[in-house]
């Protein structure tokens, strides 16, 4: 019902959100009464699903197209999106683009380059924008989509373990810096998931055709979805959390075994 969902009154922007994990927590977000800016890079048709979708739940959305590693894209879509929602209460840096499995001594620089600025200073830009809408409320949050890459650190993906690992220095010196303004930070950090480009990381390390190929050798016999990360956000972000900032919860059924 209107007027009584747990983010009723709130804005969320989510970048990445038009497919994937992002996908289903703009979807989430929506449910529990938010309404949602949609951010993506190149899949206009996709983004228009979603907020086709979102739009159906009975709450506003609207698509967005910006490259959030570039900061003048982030400062005009921020923007943008405040004027047309009438602030914004919620950010998720979600964006993520996949590294190519090779080890160091064959990862070409701008390979590395490519990889860590869409997973760490993009976020850095698109909190560093939003802060200023983020503070005027009497609440705020911001999550980071980071992985559990950053408790591996597995071979052969440096560019990818040191972006999320930077996006999670992010989150924890941020949590710090705005607690004062009534902001959380905190951080979700999802095991390999069904996804678009989790497809491509399970084929590209096991050689299976289908991700749900590889449902059995992890814990309670299935791959996370999508839905298992959004519901970890939204508990970060809902009236149910009140004190925790700076934290990060791994969403990874208590530990995946032998993936890589």
């Amino acid at each position: 019902m209107m007027g009584t969902a747990p983010l009723d009154g709130r804005v969320a922007l989510v970048t990445g959100g038009s497919r994937g994990i992002g996908r289903g927590i703009a979807l989430a977000l929506a449910r529990a009464g938010a309404d949602v800016a949609v951010n993506y890079r190149r899949e206009a048709d996709e983004a228009e699903k979603v907020v086709a979708e979102i739009r159906a739940m009975g709450r506003k959305a609207q698509a967005y197209a910006a490259a959030v590693d570039d900061f003048d894209s982030c400062a005009t879509m921020v923007d943008a999106v405040a004027a047309d929602f009438g602030g914004i209460s919620i950010l998720i840096n979600n964006a993520g683009i996949a590294s190519r499995g090779q080890s160091v001594a064959d990862t070409d620089p701008a390979e590395l380059e490519r990889v860590v600025r869409v997973h760490a200073f993009a976020p850095h830009y698109m909190s560093k924008c939003a802060l200023p809408h983020l503070r005027k409320n009497d609440r705020s949050d911001i999550v980071m989509i980071s992985s559990v890459a950053t408790l591996t650190h597995a071979a052969n993906g440096a560019p990818y373990n040191m972006g999320k690992a930077a996006m999670e220095s992010l989150a924890l010196t941020l949590a710090k810096e705005e607690q004062k303004n009534g902001v959380r930070v905190n951080i979700v950090a999802p095991s390999l998931t069904v996804s678009d480009m989790g497809e491509r990381l399970a084929k590209a390390v096991t050689g299976v055709a289908d991700i749900h190929e590889l449902d059995a050798r992890f814990p309670f016999g299935r791959v996370s979805v999508p839905e298992d990360v959004a519901a970890a956000v939204l508990w970060f972000v809902s009236p149910s959390n009140f004190y925790a900032s700076g934290q990060k919860l791994n969403i990874d059924g208590g530990g995946s075994n032998g993936f890589r």
